[in-house]
């Protein structure tokens, strides 16, 4: 993989932490980055060690090509290299990062290469991330050194596309949901007298550690709910109250709101 050069189109928030965590695992100097902005590739150079280049430049050279812009905007960028593309002669891959943009119409815009198709979240930028993949016409082989690269960015799942858009509602919107109940949860705790930092604190902690506990145990949240809850205790109070602002009922509308949405896309 050390040879392996690795392109990256699009610096914003989601390029930016995913070029990150590829700089901990790939050779820098083999990292190419590039935005419409070049001043965001710039200031990624300090940090990274990667090197700023031109898209041209980047469809031209990389094995690998990270589309990382929005959806509405990808057509528009794969035209400007799509002529490159077809004038190599060795083996590429493709990886869309694009919401709602099926593998299908990444082919229909740029030619019949091979194409992963991932959908990160936003904590990747911790390297707590969620990385949702599909691929087509990518060998094993090539699927490990992606898997390498991204190593460090948080947890990797390989899902069947038609379950993308809808997994992609849990974990790419889901810590939006997550900062604003640790919000919540805090406001509660500020409301009851603590201070806010330490209310913050205390409810980041424990969100992080159920979150470890779910995915470690192997236990259901049902019954690890049930774990905390004693008779006739406050933790059953406040999920009473939870029940009575129909929370859960919210949440998976929440959800379903957003897979709605990517599908509109």
């Amino acid at each position: 993989m050390q040879n392996t050069k690795f392109g990256f189109i699009g610096c914003g928030n989601m390029g930016s932490a995913l070029i990150k965590a590829a700089s901990t695992t790939a050779n820098p100097g083999n990292i190419y980055i590039t935005d419409k902005f070049l001043d965001k590739a710039y200031e990624l150079i300090e940090e990274t060690g990667a090197v700023v280049k031109y898209i041209g430049e980047i469809a031209k050279e990389c094995e690998y090509i990270f589309l990382g812009v929005k959806p509405q905007t990808m057509e528009d960028m794969l035209s400007e290299i799509k002529d490159i593309l077809a004038q190599r002669t060795d083996r590429f891959i493709l990886v869309t990062m694009a919401a709602g943009v099926t593998i299908k119409q990444i082919k229909e815009y740029t030619g019949d290469y091979p194409v992963i198709r991932i959908m990160p979240n936003l904590n990747v930028a911790v390297n707590e991330g969620m990385i949702l993949y599909c691929s087509e016409a990518v060998f094993n082989d090539e699927l490990d050194i992606f898997k390498e690269l991204m190593k460090n960015a948080g947890l990797l799942c390989n899902m069947d596309e038609k379950f993308i858009d809808a997994g992609c509602a849990i974990s790419g919107s889901g810590p939006a949901y997550a900062f604003m109940f640790i919000e919540a949860l805090a406001d509660g705790a500020v409301a009851c007298g603590l201070p806010r930092d330490k209310a913050i604190m205390l409810a980041s902690q424990t969100l992080l550690g159920s979150a470890k506990m779910v995915l470690e145990s192997k236990v259901h949240p049902e019954e690890l709910k049930d774990r905390v809850c004693s008779p006739a205790g406050t933790t059953i109070e406040g999920v009473r109250m939870l029940e009575e602002g129909a929370f859960r009922a919210t949440a998976a509308n929440a959800v379903i709101a957003g897979y709605e949405k990517a599908l509109e896309l």
